[in-house]
């Protein structure tokens, strides 16, 4: 069932040029260099929407427990690199491949769409392909707690594309076996932070696994900052710096 995206309502994109692209139950909000012309930005950006989901759709279709497994995936013949983003970002954290999948996609959108333009976000419920050549603040949604969107974390851009994923146990339709209200990672790879946010908010039982729950998260390969609400309490590890907002 489609929810509305009502925290997009709060993102500053600057100077870069926004849009929306919806294909089935993908729903992206993508930022990009104003230079670039909307109409062949959106075009292109549903175009490797389709690709991708293409690619994943072909592989289940082979293997139907793709979808289903909560466990790591191998995939020992010639596959999409959607596919072996996929399954290396679900070993890295321990969990299955679909749990890797939004940030993916993402990633997908944002690396194709650099060809066209310097600067680039992809938005993918919650999920987060980022591009840019200045520092930015991502501020953390966690539903009903009172930190909820009240802080965020700040981190250099550098050039570098980041991945920063968001993962919960209290809201959203994702599932989680874990309590904690958000589950904020950063990484290199979209698809790494993006299964390990799912991997970290499941060993989040209450407040007192804030801590047990970073230390498992910092020995995922690829992992650089994490951040864990559970109610009124928080914890941050990693190259992020804390900001109010």
């Amino acid at each position: 069932m489609y929810e509305e995206r009502t925290y997009r309502n709060r993102i500053s994109s600057g100077n870069l040029k926004s849009f929306g692209v919806t294909v089935q139950e993908t729903d992206l909000w993508i930022c990009a260099d104003p230079l670039s012309a909307a109409r062949t930005l959106t075009d292109q950006a549903k175009e490797q929407v389709f690709r991708v989901r293409g690619q994943i759709e072909a592989y289940i279709r082979c293997y139907p427990d793709f979808i289903k497994t909560l466990v790591p995936w191998t995939a020992t013949e010639p596959v999409p690199p959607v596919i072996r983003e996929m399954t290396d970002a679900g070993r890295r954290a321990g969990v299955g491949p679909m749990a890797a999948v939004a940030g993916a996609v993402a990633a997908a959108v944002g690396t194709d769409l650099l060809a066209v333009s310097r600067e680039v976000i992809v938005e993918n419920g919650g999920d987060v392909f980022v591009k840019l050549n200045r520092p930015f603040t991502y501020g953390v949604f966690a539903g009903k707690s009172k930190l909820s969107m009240r802080f965020g974390i700040r981190l250099d851009g550098g050039g570098a594309p980041l991945g920063v994923c968001t993962s919960s146990g209290t809201i959203g339709h994702s599932y989680s076996r874990g309590k904690a209200d958000a589950v904020c990672v950063v990484s290199s790879s979209c698809a790494v932070a993006d299964a390990a946010a799912t991997a970290i908010c499941n060993q989040v039982i209450s407040e007192k696994t804030i801590q047990p729950a970073i230390d498992f998260g910092r020995q995922i390969q690829g992992v650089t900052a994490i951040v864990v609400i559970v109610g009124d309490n928080a914890g941050i590890w990693g190259d992020a710096e804390m900001v109010p907002l």
